[in-house]
């Protein structure tokens, strides 16, 4: 249903990047031989980031627009301050600028809507939609942190909201403005994109071994 969701727009343009047919190790192989292997949704991550910024910049599109909505932000949000990973908080953002040639921006446009919302928006426009979890997902941390936020949410309406506006907010009068400028990017040595690792970006030691 995405391909004919893609059909009935003028412009739009439907790829899909087969990660073993172009790279020779599907997500799962990978996984199994890498010491991310008991995170896959890590490894997954880092994959699909790589891959749509390589399609942004050879495409030549302006920005990537990604689909997270209010839970996805707050349950990630929620675990970059339980592990208080100031990078990680620096540079989460409804837009992300471009900060490299090869770099797109990013945006995300559901940010400030709750994942229901965004049902039943689908349910009333007709927009089919993929409810279940993904089957790599089982046990992943963002889940779990998830749940714990619905159970704050039903004792507390609208705290999701208020947390996610707050760290907006604080952002906005500087907190962790040192952490971002201190950011240097360089470009891969193997395929180009931006990296802020010496040498190669994490995507292609995965492939190399290194």
């Amino acid at each position: 249903f995405v391909e004919r969701f893609a059909a009935e727009r003028e412009g739009a343009r439907f790829q899909v990047v087969d990660i073993k047919a172009t790279y020779g190790k599907s997500v799962p192989e990978l996984a199994r031989e890498t010491r991310r292997g008991r995170k896959i949704c890590a490894l997954c991550g880092l994959i699909k980031r790589h891959e749509m910024n390589r399609i942004a910049y050879e495409g030549g599109y302006a920005a990537i627009a990604t689909g997270h909505n209010l839970d996805d932000e707050v349950a990630t949000l929620f675990g970059n301050v339980l592990r208080w990973q100031t990078g990680y908080l620096a540079r989460q953002a409804p837009v992300l600028p471009s900060t490299h040639p090869r770099l797109a921006r990013r945006v995300k446009p559901f940010c400030r809507l709750y994942e229901r919302e965004t049902a039943a928006y689908a349910i009333v426009r007709g927009i089919a939609y993929i409810y279940e979890e993904c089957p790599f997902a089982e046990g992943a941390k963002t889940l779990f942190y998830k749940g714990l936020l619905n159970q704050l949410e039903a004792r507390s309406p609208g705290a999701k909201l208020g947390f996610y506006l707050s760290f907006l907010q604080a952002k906005e009068e500087g907190l962790f403005a040192e952490v971002k400028e201190r950011v240097e990017l360089r470009e891969c040595e193997r395929c180009g994109q931006p990296t802020t690792a010496p040498g190669l970006c994490a995507f292609c030691r995965l492939w190399t071994g290194s």
